[in-house]
């Protein structure tokens, strides 16, 4: 490839924030100074050390404010004036609940520690200038300087510029699954300008200085320079950097230096870590507790009243009282005193019991096998820890498509060249079979990456060969390599399945191409002039462009991933390679070729495509069907094997890489027949189109152009995604001026990006259009039964999508959002009041429709309809903006669903925060690519689909989810469940602690406000901290208010359950019960001689009961488990009261529970008090429940009827198409009064 030598007065710019870098040996002391202040390649995930765990987690739970409260209870009971009960006991609840809190941190921050300190402790070879030689040193002893030798597959331990590479042409191939879960093989390029790579590289030699950006976490982009001793600059590019967490690939040796170490490599600033978002729940927690906070005020004020009343009112009193004390100052500080008596009206322990229920939750989710996907051997991830319940109230739903939807399995279908269409009738059926067995889609095709696992950070019990080889040495291979590659673990080539691979040519393709030799004959005539031979030359240049306009990577079964290739040093190198292989001239005739349904490459070494995407898969699978195969890659050359010619070399000059905002990518090569430079460039049809040539006068082009065009609009109308290809014949000179440019943007240090695409748009101008490609993609499994059940859910289904709008409607009527009976809005506008027109004609329309739907739901003979929006990018562009959003708003929230077509990642990203932000809703965006991370990350809760782009999605969401289909159990079942558990615990704890705190109120009327409390101070805050709080967590793991099938069978059933009107209930109800509770006693033992402690047992005995029992008639599900904590709670409390009361005289000064507790259990009073208290207090909240019941099975027993009403109506209209299609109307569109007439019969 080209190379620029730039002296030093060019680049006179420097960066605006830079990082010097050289050898860490160098005797320069300003530079030693500056790489010391470098990070070092060790790396700390913990949050804590020995010395700051205690400060820094107190200060860190400090920021709860319950926290912060209770620690000021206190403290305040610590005064005397004011004091309850002894200060000690008021310790308790807060240091255990930040002693549980601090155990947890400490348990998650040592699996951090071990986690580090494993990675720290890998080897690598590093150079060290006293030994002359490289050394094995620790990952965490690297420091930025350093050299590092890798062999073939090891992993990179820091961010390194490559500077030497045993690839002769100075290529070096890494994978970055471990980065961002790609499994195919990625290129990168040895420094320019660097010594001759066949000597070996040595460290000492290296005189040069790289200048580069400050360390960023965009894993795309590096920016820098290197300067030589002799003061020439060359530039830095991505393609010049390995980085951390990618393994070396294909290649023996690679020697790097150092740039970015430890936390500042682009792979540890992209580790976040898991997720943490503060849920909606607990949101509204936090509104709870403030209604809580304001209700114990008035009781304290209440309080505080009553005593100052008492006291001014109180004439010759029986006993000791402060006479110098006025009435208001008592009351004072009275109210204080009642603040640290009912402090348990605050559940101090709920944060607690929140995080270990959705822990809890967080592992059933983990462990459900229905969400495990057998064949990508991945189940559902959980990255964000406390958001479990926000599963359970979304409303809308975004979604990619390619991907997510679909399989992302690309498989060529059809294609357009010169105007004329090629439907591939066989194709279509080959596909239809796969359909029916998807087991035969499986692929069988095996390629050794490493017998160890992909978690373990170094292999190297499987370095390559020493030895250099070229590519017929590498075709029989060891028995011990054999038998790895048979390995369970062995992973198939990226993109490369038999569905892919199998492609059954057109027949009037293929025998067209069969007259490509005899037409070669008459080259040198002239006689590619004439209609025929220029159609000939067009479909030649079609399959060219499809086989080498890639980056596909090519290997074979007897070349394992781990070896390492010797690239081709030139093409007479290759011509004689081949010639010793003896690979077959297909010049005979394809037909007897293809004898038997076969091709010639059975006999041949079977060639494995590593391609970046799979539509490069597909179009290079479909050019080898028709025998234009790409059989080696290297730097600079490509050798091609063409129909009835044989193997061609192809000069490779230049690439220009696919990317988001050309939407296309393009090749300069030197053609294998007639010499001529030329571009080859494929892309979106959107943009080709704009860049083909219109000549004037010359029809025999504008034909072709729009026969072009009519077939992709047919394409895009069958679901299918288009692509077009083109080419364009270069001058030398034009080339030579372009490479000039093309050089120096690549040699740019500032604004490369901008020059680079300005560079590409001058070459990629005045294309002639070749032809167009339709590639099919499959639907996932049971995406229309996914996106039919979250609808009946009452959720809004958005596609996003970067495809035609003719796509995404053929998509949407596939998987069910667009159904027959809705009515499709489009919105294509060429400019922003053409657009808010639109918008709100749109808009009138709907309101008109809704109209009618609403009188047609009045009568029950008519059938209902829905409104489906489609929108392109460029009119979505006007609706973003600020004068347009509220219509856009409007429209679209009337409608069943919309389909954002050839929309960018941006664009996908603003129209989440719109929606989540102007309606208020909580919002979930679904996809699987790096252009879906934006979206994802906006949302209330993004899910990341691990499919073929690699993991960005997964990396950047709260959940990953295997398939598409998962996203139903998970959000109508779990999600069903997480809500309404953890709303109901919410609720729980609010209850049984206004229920319990009341009890200590009402006592307050009889002893003169005066804070006296009728329950040991022990037990009042042992209460509600331990001897009921484990309860509700069993209630908020394992509940289930509704079987699994009844939920996914009746996706209406996850509406939402949390009402604020609920919160209100359940308080006047722990009221109720707290009268209960305290009143039957009273009048019980009203005129005996009991004192507090012995009138309290019976009252705290009682709300025992029935809070616990308040919990088993909450529960909907009851097992073992709920059976042995109930009892074990019981039990635990009545023993310790007991032995509290037997073994304590001073324990809870100044009053004496010695004794109590015995003399009470041992009157049969005691047991028929609590026994009636329970059973009073429980009956409304058993009535209620029992009622809730039976309208829960009314509405069940509805929606089966409902649900058996639908399968009836579309039975009676599948019989009714089969019968008209036996009439031989079989692709009859039915008309709306006949589906309508149908309904009305059904109804």
């Amino acid at each position: 490839m080209h190379s620029l030598k730039l002296p030093f007065h060019i680049h006179r710019e420097r960066l605006p924030r830079k990082r010097i870098v050289g050898p860490s040996f160098a005797e320069d002391e300003d530079l030693k100074k500056v790489l010391k202040s470098y990070q070092s390649n060790k790396i700390r995930t913990t949050k804590y050390s020995f010395l700051s765990f205690l400060p820094k987690n107190l200060f860190e739970q400090l920021h709860r404010i319950a926290n912060i409260y209770f620690i000021f209870l206190a403290a305040l009971n610590f005064v005397p004036v004011v004091e309850a009960f002894q200060p000690e006991v008021s310790l308790v609840p807060i240091v255990l609940v930040l002693s549980v809190t601090a155990i947890k941190d400490v348990f998650e921050d040592f699996r951090r520690f071990h986690s580090d300190r494993l990675v720290n402790r890998q080897l690598c070879d590093l150079y060290s200038s006293a030994q002359k030689d490289y050394v094995d040193c620790c990952w965490k002893d690297v420091r930025v300087g350093d050299f590092v030798r890798l062999s073939c597959n090891e992993i990179i331990p820091a961010d390194m510029v490559l500077l030497y590479s045993s690839d002769p042409r100075g290529v070096c191939y890494i994978e970055t699954a471990n980065l961002d879960g790609e499994t195919n093989l990625k290129q990168r390029q040895v420094v320019s300008d660097l010594p001759l790579q066949d000597s070996q590289f040595s460290p000492e030699n290296f005189h040069s200085r790289i200048e580069c950006e400050n360390p960023n976490n965009d894993l795309n982009r590096f920016r820098g320079f290197i300067e030589h001793a002799s003061g020439v600059r060359v530039g830095l590019h991505s393609s010049n950097v390995l980085l951390r967490s990618c393994t070396i690939r294909n290649t023996e040796t690679v020697i790097g230096i150092v740039v970015y170490a430890g936390h500042e490599t682009k792979a540890m600033m992209n580790n976040s870590g898991p997720r943490y978002k503060r849920s909606l729940l607990e949101r509204r927690l936090n509104r709870d507790i403030l209604w809580c906070v304001a209700l114990l005020i008035v009781m304290c004020l209440i309080a505080a009243v009553g005593h100052g009343l008492w006291l001014k009112n109180l004439k010759d009193p029986i006993f000791q009282v402060d006479g110098e004390m006025s009435p208001a100052l008592a009351a004072f500080y009275v109210f204080w005193t009642m603040i640290i008596v009912l402090q348990v009206l605050i559940p101090i322990s709920l944060y607690v019991s929140i995080e270990i229920v959705k822990l809890g939750q967080i592992y059933f989710i983990h462990n459900d096998l229905d969400m495990y996907n057998e064949e990508q051997d991945s189940r559902i991830q959980c990255r964000a820890l406390n958001i479990t319940e926000d599963l359970g109230q979304i409303q809308y739903v975004f979604s990619d498509k390619t991907g997510t939807l679909t399989e992302n399995k690309m498989v060529f279908r059809r294609c357009s060249i010169f105007g004329v269409e090629y439907p591939h009738e066989e194709n279509a059926r080959r596909l239809a079979v796969y359909e029916e067995d998807p087991n035969r889609g499986a692929s069988r095709t095996v390629t050794l990456k490493s017998a160890c696992s992909r978690k373990s950070l170094t292999c190297r019990s499987l370095s390559c060969n020493r030895s250099s080889v070229s590519l017929h040495t590498l075709t029989a291979e060891s028995g011990e390599e054999d038998q790895l590659s048979s390995h369970p673990q062995a992973k198939t080539a990226a993109f490369c399945s038999p569905m892919a691979k199998d492609v059954v040519p057109d027949p009037a393709l293929e025998k067209k191409l069969n007259s490509l030799c005899s037409s070669l004959l008459h080259l040198s005539d002239g006689l590619f002039k004439t209609t025929s031979n220029l159609e000939l030359t067009y479909i030649t240049d079609f399959f060219l462009a499809l086989t080498i306009c890639n980056t596909v990577v090519v290997s074979s079964p007897g070349q394992p991933r781990h070896v390492a290739r010797t690239p081709l040093k030139s093409l007479e190198e290759i011509k004689v390679m081949f010639q010793r292989l003896s690979f077959s001239s297909l010049k005979g005739s394809m037909e007897d070729q293809d004898e038997d349904g076969s091709s010639g490459e059975d006999s041949e070494d079977e060639l494995l495509y590593e391609a970046e995407s799979p539509d490069e898969a597909a179009l290079v699978h479909a050019a080898r069907a028709y025998h234009c195969t790409l059989r080696a890659r290297s730097p600079e050359n490509l050798l091609v094997e063409l129909p009835g010619i044989g193997s061609l070399p192809v000069r490779l000059l230049h690439v220009l890489p696919f990317d988001s905002n050309r939407k296309r990518m393009s090749v300069v090569v030197r053609h294998p027949l007639t010499g001529e430079l030329v571009v080859y460039t494929k892309g979106a049809d959107s943009v080709i189109m704009d860049l083909a040539e219109r000549p004037k006068g010359r029809k025999l082009y504008s034909h072709i152009r729009e026969q072009t065009q009519k077939h992709l609009d047919a394409y895009a109308r069958e679901g299918l995604r288009t692509l077009c290809i083109a080419k364009k014949v270069l001058e030398e000179e034009e080339y030579d001026v372009w490479m000039k440019r093309q050089l120096l943007a690549e040699s740019s240090i500032e604004n490369r990006e901008e020059l680079l695409l300005e560079s590409a748009q001058r070459l990629e101008t005045n294309l002639t259009l070749l032809g167009s490609t339709g590639i099919v993609d499959r639907l996932q499994e049971e995406v229309p039964e996914t996106i039919e059940a979250l609808q009946r859910a009452g959720i809004k289904v958005w596609v996003l999508t970067g495809d035609k709008q003719e796509t995404a409607i053929n998509i949407a009527n596939a998987c069910k959002l667009l159904r027959s009976s809705d009515q499709l809005l489009t919105a294509n506008c060429d400019n922003k009041d053409a657009c808010a027109a639109l918008l709100n004609e749109l808009i009138v329309e709907v309101q008109c429709g809704q109209e009618g739907v609403s009188e047609q739901r009045e009568d029950p003979s008519s059938g209902s309809t829905g409104f489906i929006l489609a929108i392109d990018g460029r009119t979505l562009d006007w609706a973003l903006q600020e004068d347009l959003r509220s219509s856009f708003l409007e429209l679209s929230r009337k409608c069943k669903a919309v389909l954002c077509c050839r929309s960018t990642p941006l664009q996908k990203s603003k129209v989440v925060q719109l929606v989540r932000d102007h309606l208020r809703v909580m919002t979930l965006a679904v996809g699987d690519g790096a252009n879906d991370v934006s979206m994802i990350q906006v949302a209330d809760v993004g899910i990341g689909i691990s499919g073929q782009e690699g993991m960005q999605a997964v990396m950047s969401s709260d959940f990953a989810i295997p398939r598409f289909h998962h996203l139903r159990k998970l959000l109508l079942v779990h999600g069903h469940w997480c809500y309404h558990r953890l709303a109901n615990m919410i609720l729980y704890f609010f209850y049984k602690n206004v229920m319990y705190v009341n009890l200590l109120f009402w006592y307050q009327f009889f002893c003169g406000f005066s804070g006296s409390v009728m329950i040991n101070s022990w037990v009042l805050i042992l209460f509600n901290l331990l001897f009921t709080s484990v309860p509700p967590l069993i209630y908020g793991v394992l509940d289930q208010d509704t079987a699994a099938d009844a939920l996914e069978e009746h996706p209406e059933l996850y509406q939402a359950v949390y009402v604020p009107s609920i919160f209100w209930i359940t308080i006047l109800d722990a009221f109720y019960q707290s009268c209960i509770c305290f009143f039957i006693p009273y009048f019980a033992l009203a005129g005996s001689d009991v004192d507090g402690l012995s009138f309290g047992s019976p009252i705290n005995t009682s709300a025992l009961f029935i809070i616990l029992l308040h919990q088993v008639i909450e529960s909907h599900t009851l097992t073992w488990i709920h059976a042995l904590v109930l009892f074990l709670s019981a039990a635990s409390y009545f023993a310790f009261v007991l032995l509290f009361s037997t073994f304590c005289i001073v324990c809870s000064h100044p009053t004496n529970l010695l004794g109590v507790e015995p003399r009470q259990l041992s009157t049969p009073l005691f047991y028929v008090i609590c026994a009636v208290t329970t059973v009073t207090a429980l009956i409304p909240r058993y009535t209620h429940k029992h009622t809730l019941i039976c309208l829960f099975m009314i509405s069940i027993n509805t929606l089966e009827h409902s649900a058996e009403e639908r399968i009836s109506l579309a039975d009676r209209k599948w019989n009714r198409r089969r019968t008209m299609e036996g009439l031989g109307q079989k692709n009859t569109t039915w008309p709306d009064w006949w589906l309508k007439d149908e309904e009305a019969v059904m109804s």
